[in-house]
């Protein structure tokens, strides 16, 4: 799929200052410009990417990564496979993790589900500063992680084959930024300093806005509590009428999804009305 020529000039950073004030009206601009749902969706976070680049984050945080800056190619390659007009659903996580979406670009992108269950495709380039035990080495990453392959694994045995999945849902994460201490610790958004924290989520919460009015979706699944209060407070607050909901997250500092992740969301999206639509 061709980029949208104003995709190929956020992504270069070819904006204006005059057009960086202009904020909302030149989103709703492009919006309209655009013709599908994976052109909008990526309008949208390009214009998030350009709005964060401006900001710095103190201590604890010594690192910080943008996989839809380095892990672009990947992403767009995610997002023109699998975002198509019709979906529903958005499944909403909070932000990469170091192995999943850091390495891939993917949401919840645990390496193996990308490559051979996804089959996402593309170069993978490296932050300017990295963490010495935090490098990124892109598809080619040996690590697994918990949170991504309990995750696609999960809708892979239920759905059989992507398209299965996609038909009616898509996934995304609040926030594309990974955060790391001195000695590379991942840190997730509540634990920055609340002056930071806030200016953050604020971005991001704009944006979720600008990605759930451009797919049309129905229903926001937060991936976690965290996921799915900011998601309500968020459109809420923008006036856009969806229905936020809520799975437990799969990370293993979660002690009950150490004990049957799978079970517990198999529930719940049965309660939800949710498991006939996925069920191969």
């Amino acid at each position: 799929m061709e980029a949208h020529p104003d995709l190929k000039r956020l992504e270069k950073g070819d904006v204006s200052q005059q057009e960086e004030l202009q904020g909302s009206d030149l989103a709703v601009e492009r919006f309209i410009s655009s013709s599908t749902p994976a052109s909008r969706f990526l309008q949208a976070e390009l214009e998030l990417n350009a709005r964060l680049r401006m900001m710095s984050f103190g201590k604890p945080v010594r690192y910080t990564y943008n996989p839809l800056e380095y892990a672009w190619d990947t992403h767009q390659c995610y997002v023109e496979t699998y975002c198509r007009e019709g979906q529903s659903i958005l499944f909403l996580g909070m932000n990469p993790g170091p192995f999943g979406m850091a390495q891939t670009g993917v949401p919840f992108g645990e390496v193996k589900a990308v490559r051979n269950w996804l089959k996402i495709t593309g170069r993978v380039g490296r932050p300017a500063d990295e963490h010495p035990k935090r490098r990124i080495t892109g598809l080619d990453c040996t690590q697994s992680e918990v949170s991504g392959a309990r995750f696609w694994g999960f809708f892979q045995e239920l759905c059989g084959e992507p398209q299965n999945f996609f038909r009616h849902c898509f996934v995304h994460n609040l926030c594309p930024l990974i955060f790391m201490n001195e000695s590379g610790k991942n840190l997730t958004p509540p634990e920055l300093p609340a002056g930071e924290r806030d200016a953050l989520l604020s971005c991001c919460d704009g944006a979720l806005c600008q990605v759930v009015a451009a797919l049309g979706v129905s229903m926001v699944i937060g991936v976690g509590k965290v996921s799915e209060q900011r998601a309500r407070r968020a459109l809420s607050e923008a006036g856009i009428k969806v229905r936020v909901e809520g799975i437990m997250h799969p990370s293993p500092r979660n002690p009950l999804a150490n004990k049957g992740w799978a079970n517990i969301v198999r529930t719940r999206l049965e309660e939800l009305g949710l498991l006939s639509l996925l069920t191969k």
